[in-house]
């Protein structure tokens, strides 16, 4: 029994302090690689860039930050067979809402370790449950949207990130997804022109049930900050390709050993094996010319070994 987890309430000091300790002078040092901050809303979500990840922090000694809108109190619907892993009645929707703050953090951190992240800033939103109506979140009290903007923008000012990755915004997607997009397209916007960094949305390929190759997305249209002109994917990271002893391992491996991680959700499980591929969207917000540079990312995390030579 994890009688170290305490309730939500009296975690939020130690939240705090834990961002404070990561969010330091010293933990944005220069580095060769990439650099690359993550925006998502669950403790789950980074699962669908870990391929990618994986090959930034192992293959091109880069470094990628997560930061992290909500809480995940809000997948305790879910969460019956971690019941007897972590001794406690998750699915009661008092209990889960209680511990799983602070259960679905550590699934967090340990899958984290295997793709490489380097900080997390945990921006301990509600987590109020499923819903596809971004207004309801954007426009909503649930979130407290000054903190959020303010912590986001101090976090890109300091980072000088080279990419900001964030889920693909459909209207068929989690609101809180789409909202967290949102909230990181809109700080990197803030941001003096020369300055930004270049935003990329991830969507997994295939994801039941949606056929192949993805359907188009141009932008939500009342958030004129997610148009993509384009219409589709630009640039795609492939799972698939081999590596190792016969060539026998590919990079669904790193994405299953993540899954696994998150056992207070018992839904992510069943998206082991199913997605093979990345796909990402250029968001209009990007200047042009960033297309050749990205392009050379992606073209240098293809051509990289799993692990760079020591």
């Amino acid at each position: 029994m994890l009688t170290s987890f305490v309730p939500r309430r009296t975690l939020a000091a130690g939240l705090v302090l834990g961002c404070l300790l990561a969010f330091s002078p010293s933990a944005f040092a220069a580095e060769a690689g990439p650099k690359i901050l993550v925006v998502t809303a669950h403790p789950d979500d980074d699962a669908l860039f870990s391929g990618t990840i994986y090959k930034v922090t192992h293959s091109l000694g880069g470094v990628v930050d997560l930061a992290l809108m909500t809480n995940g109190e809000g997948g305790f619907k879910y969460s019956i067979l971690a019941e007897p892993i972590y001794g406690l009645k998750l699915t009661d929707e008092a209990v889960g809402r209680a511990y799983l703050p602070a259960i679905r953090k550590k699934e967090l951190m340990a899958g984290g370790a295997i793709v490489g992240f380097r900080n997390y800033f945990f921006f301990d939103q509600v987590d109020g449950g499923y819903t596809r109506d971004v207004a309801s979140i954007l426009g909503g009290k649930e979130w407290d949207f000054p903190y959020i903007r303010k912590h986001l923008a101090d976090i890109l000012n300091a980072g000088h990130y080279d990419f900001v990755f964030v889920m693909l915004p459909t209207p068929e997607t989690h609101a809180h997804h789409a909202s967290a997009a949102i909230l990181g397209l809109e700080a990197v916007a803030a941001l003096p022109a020369a300055e930004r960094p270049i935003v990329l949305a991830a969507s997994p390929r295939p994801l039941p049930p949606l056929p192949t190759p993805p359907p188009p997305f141009t932008g939500l249209e009342a958030y004129p900050v997610t148009k993509v002109a384009k219409g589709a994917p630009s640039f795609v990271f492939d799972r698939t390709q081999k590596f190792g002893y016969d060539n026998r391992l590919d990079y669904t491996i790193i994405a299953n050993w993540v899954i696994a991680e998150h056992k207070s959700q018992g839904t992510m499980q069943l998206l082991v094996g199913k997605q093979t591929h990345e796909d990402y969207w250029y968001f209009d917000l990007n200047p042009e010319e960033g297309r050749a540079r990205t392009q050379a990312f992606f073209d240098r995390l293809a051509a990289a070994p799993p692990i760079a030579p020591k």
